[in-house]
């Protein structure tokens, strides 16, 4: 709720308006004097001021005219009857509405309502233009089983309101997991609000959350509406969520467990409607064994599980992701070449999707328009078989890619005179898995 100043000479006046709004639930208190309602405004952090504009010796102008300085408060005046000059001026110079006495009481809590609705509109909209530079449009890309799997879950979680547990490798995709289970629900035409939970600190990410109020702590300069409300009937995406601290850990179940929230700065519980789903590149199930992570918090975000599968793990995905990602960066040139592609997908990709999006940007800047080498990829270079390269087709058979594969192997292990330990440094590969590739195609080194 508010914190609402009345200003008015009339004593009746002053106090019907506090009274009014102080049912409704709003803070509200009133002053006679304009010069003490001066310097209440300037001691004290207001969301909102009625004032009267006739008042002596200070009247409601030089009010106006203060508070146009004071970022996060509104000012509305109360002007008499056909005084709408007087109305004019006063928003002219910083009002943002007017209201004509006699006054209304049902009619001004209305306006009261009116405004706080505004504000929250004014701050989701804030929120999620901010947002919005950081979405991306792109599709989940994939015919591999794993990903077939994965879509299979999605729609089936998409249908309910159950909380999502999305857990895998940093840059597998969590959070498109998530805005797809979200595009897919019946709340797919509200709010998706995502956070960042390891980019704040605990006070910083209780405010970023659950909103704070006016004052409530060193440069709150104006209420401020959290993501949990600038979801409200949509979904609120907690990223990284193992790293919340064990404080913070507790105020959030409770959030979760009653729907409710309380900004940081207030005594008063918002209700809240959203879907929450969480994400993380942790094992939450170690973290509560070794006691950074509540037990409870954990059974309550692991409702419906969902884990994304690395890159590593839907190589047959490659192809299809790198062209993707070519045609988003728009480079028009032919299809890449089968060293290319066999190079791509023998990476073991740390970094997974991200760092598979990043090469090539940085790839198609290095090629400078020409057709992509291995040599621009930025890794196993000069072992790539170069055979055919000028064929414009990627492989699209398993027989294809094992006879690069193969060839790629014989490459490195001639390149490091039959050293096996240098010849996996190079492919970017264990000992373990460069033995189990030579069994398999019967190279003997």
């Amino acid at each position: 709720m508010a914190k609402i100043l009345i200003v008015d000479d009339e004593e009746r006046i002053g106090f019907l308006l506090s009274e009014t709004l102080t049912d409704l639930g709003h803070r509200a208190s009133h002053e006679t004097d304009g010069q003490r309602a001066l310097d209440l405004i300037r001691r004290n952090a207001y969301d909102l001021v009625i004032t009267d504009l006739r008042m002596e010796p200070v009247d409601g102008m030089q009010i106006v005219r203060e508070i146009a300085s004071i970022d996060g408060t509104d000012v509305v005046v109360l002007t008499a009857h056909g005084s709408t000059a007087s109305a004019v001026q006063a928003m002219r110079a910083g009002a943002i509405d007017y209201l004509q006495k006699p006054l209304d009481l049902d009619e001004m809590s209305l306006w009261v309502a009116r405004w706080m609705e505004g504000r929250k509109l004014e701050a989701r909209a804030e929120q999620l233009t901010a947002d919005l530079a950081a979405v991306t449009d792109d599709d989940f890309i994939g015919r591999s089983k794993a990903v077939k799997d994965l879509r299979l879950l999605i729609a089936r979680v998409a249908v309910t309101d159950a909380t999502v547990l999305i857990t895998g490798e940093s840059g597998t995709g969590k959070e498109l997991v998530a805005r797809a289970i979200h595009k897919e629900s019946k709340r797919s035409d509200k709010p998706f609000v995502a956070t960042n939970c390891a980019a704040l600190t605990e006070t910083l990410l209780e405010s970023e959350l659950f909103g704070h109020e006016k004052g409530a702590f060193t440069g709150a300069y104006k209420q401020r509406i959290g993501r949990f409300e600038l979801a409200e009937g949509g979904t609120l995406f907690l990223d990284e969520i193992g790293e919340i601290s064990g404080g913070f850990q507790a105020k959030l179940l409770r959030a979760l467990e009653q729907s409710e929230i309380v900004r940081v700065g207030s005594a008063e519980p918002v209700t809240v409607d959203v879907r929450v789903i969480a994400a993380t590149n942790k094992r939450l199930e170690d973290e509560v064994n070794n006691g950074r992570f509540r037990e409870d918090l954990f059974f309550r975000l692991n409702v419906f599980p969902i884990t994304v599968p690395p890159l590593r793990d839907r190589t047959d995905d490659i192809p299809l992701l790198a062209k993707h990602f070519l045609n988003k960066l728009r480079y028009d040139t032919p299809e890449l070449s089968r060293d290319v592609v066999a190079a791509l997908c023998n990476y073991h990709w740390p970094g997974n999707i991200r760092e598979l999006r990043n090469i090539l940007e940085r790839a198609t800047i290095l090629a400078g328009g020409d057709p992509i080498t291995p040599e621009h990829l930025g890794f196993m270079p000069g072992l790539i078989a170069r055979t055919s390269e000028t064929t414009p087709a990627p492989p699209t058979s398993p027989d294809g890619l094992e006879q690069i594969e193969r060839q790629m192997i014989e490459n490195a292990l001639r390149a490091s005179n039959g050293n096996k330990s240098v010849a996996a440094r190079q492919l970017k590969i264990t000992r373990r898995v460069l033995y189990t590739k030579l069994k398999k195609y019967g190279i003997e080194g």
